[in-house]
């Protein structure tokens, strides 16, 4: 399909038209966000849960429902907010840029590198605007901290130390087939912790990557089918900074979570961390020596954040962004991590998976 032509008439700064695909739990959150937003038109949305339908018409009364994913593309749009499992994520953003849309994608935009660089070629031939939802980029703290990295109040930066340890595991089965999901902990929980230390460090290139991922404290073969619930992995820059990752699913963390990002420098250093086990709560302090001063501290509403940041872009200019390059490093160094560097994924069609798991 050819690239829809926007219409002449639209004002770039008119509240866009979007459509979700995907109303779960996260999927409801956003579109929850961005109706209390204003900053957008919610016009469509499609699932096959009856329940979540009913839920989403609470917050948008007047939304209008479609049977399937197809359908909803082909309504007068301006983008679509995916939230569908993580196989369809790669073939619905294209699909999307091919009638001309802006995407905004739950994470992982792939199940590997090869996946996250046709979205974001398909989005480069479209022109128009790519949004990934890496939430925790839009927490104040990290944003904090990152400033404080940038700003060179920690001197040169030559270790970091990230962690994610969750006391749970997903609730769908598809999250356990490593051909559906692209791996365990380490593409749902990892994705974040590899994405802020690039972020925060300035995407500097990888060039030494070690890793041992875990299930039920048995270490895995890099061609396992079983997916990891525990990992550790230790990066090495090109200008000989150590990042060290942590992540899980259902570990005896000794509340809800573990979650931390720790930037050391010739200096001091920035920390940030999650308050009484909280997946929400996160404070930021800047280190020096002994002491410690707090530069961020709860509350903070951020979940949603990306979501509502990217329709402002959106309505400021749909344009692609070559900053969605950084998805592409984000999935390689996950490959890295995987072993699977160069090397594709043999994958079940995504037909059979939407069979599946219609309901997922």
């Amino acid at each position: 399909m050819e690239p829809r032509a926007e219409p002449a008439a639209r004002s770039s700064r008119a509240a866009p038209r979007l459509g979700f695909v995907g109303v779960g739990r996260i999927g409801r959150n956003r579109l929850t966000a961005l109706a209390q937003s204003a900053a957008v038109d919610i016009l469509a949305v499609t699932d096959q849960d009856e329940t979540c339908i009913r839920a989403c018409r609470e917050v948008v009364p007047a939304v209008q429902v479609f049977d399937s994913f197809d359908t909803l593309l082909a309504q007068d749009l301006d983008a679509v907010v995916i939230a569908t499992p993580s196989a369809l994520h790669a073939p619905q953003c294209i699909a999307a840029f091919q009638r001309g849309l802006a995407v905004f994608c739950q994470k992982p935009l792939g199940r590997n590198a090869a996946e996250v660089r046709r979205v974001v070629e398909a989005a480069r031939r479209a022109d128009r605007l790519l949004g990934v939802d890496l939430s925790y980029r839009w927490t104040r703290a990290v944003s904090l901290a990152r400033n404080a990295v940038g700003a060179g109040r920690l001197g040169r930066v030559f270790h970091s130390e990230l962690v994610f340890h969750s006391a749970y595991g997903p609730g769908k089965a598809w999250f356990y087939d490593r051909r559906l999901a692209g791996g365990g902990c380490v593409i749902d929980l990892g994705a974040h912790l590899v994405d802020l230390a690039l972020w925060t460090l300035g995407f500097p290139p990888i060039v030494e990557t070690r890793s041992r991922l875990y299930n039920k404290g048995v270490l895995l073969k890099t061609d396992s089918a079983v997916v990891e619930d525990f990992a550790t992995a230790q990066l090495r820059t090109e200008d000989d900074t150590g990042i060290a990752l942590q992540c899980s699913w259902n570990l005896h963390a000794g509340g809800d979570a573990v979650i931390a990002a720790r930037f050391y420098g010739e200096r001091g250093s920035v920390q940030v961390e999650n308050v009484n086990g909280s997946f929400y709560d996160f404070r930021a302090r800047l280190c020096s020596g002994t002491k410690a001063v707090a530069l961020a501290e709860p509350p903070d509403p951020w979940f949603g954040r990306a979501a509502v940041e990217w329709a402002h872009k959106l309505r400021r200019n749909p344009r692609f962004d070559p900053e969605a390059q950084e998805h592409i490093a984000v999935a390689e160094v996950l490959d890295g991590i995987y072993g699977r560097s160069g090397r594709p994924e043999r994958v079940r069609p995504v037909e059979t998976f939407i069979e599946e798991n219609h309901r997922s």
